[in-house]
């Protein structure tokens, strides 16, 4: 039997594949959570279109990285690091319908 945390997160990939394929998208989750059987790099998860993404669930998240109801996204940095845009699963995938 699988260990609990990667059963909740093969759930996890599979809810994203099912809620984009429920917005009429194309998505499939890669095998074992292996993006080698999809012919890409280890790290990737599941593929939604033409993106590659690497699906991460835990117990909690830090609270500032949610964006509030006020906000459509939150753009984070760390010091002298790339930016990254957090937001809602279902506005990305309005977006890129």
């Amino acid at each position: 039997m699988s260990h609990p945390s990667k059963v909740k997160g093969n759930k996890f990939e599979r809810d994203i594949v099912n809620k984009a394929k429920d917005f009429g998208l194309k998505s499939k989750r890669a095998y074992a959570s292996n993006g080698e059987s999809l012919g890409l790099h280890a790290e990737v998860d599941l593929i939604i279109e033409d993106y590659k993404i690497q699906a991460k669930i835990r117990k909690a998240i830090a609270s500032y990285l949610v964006p509030n109801e006020n906000v459509d996204a939150q753009v984070i940095r760390q010091d002298r690091g790339e930016t990254y845009i957090v937001l809602r699963l279902d506005d990305w995938l309005k977006q890129i319908q």
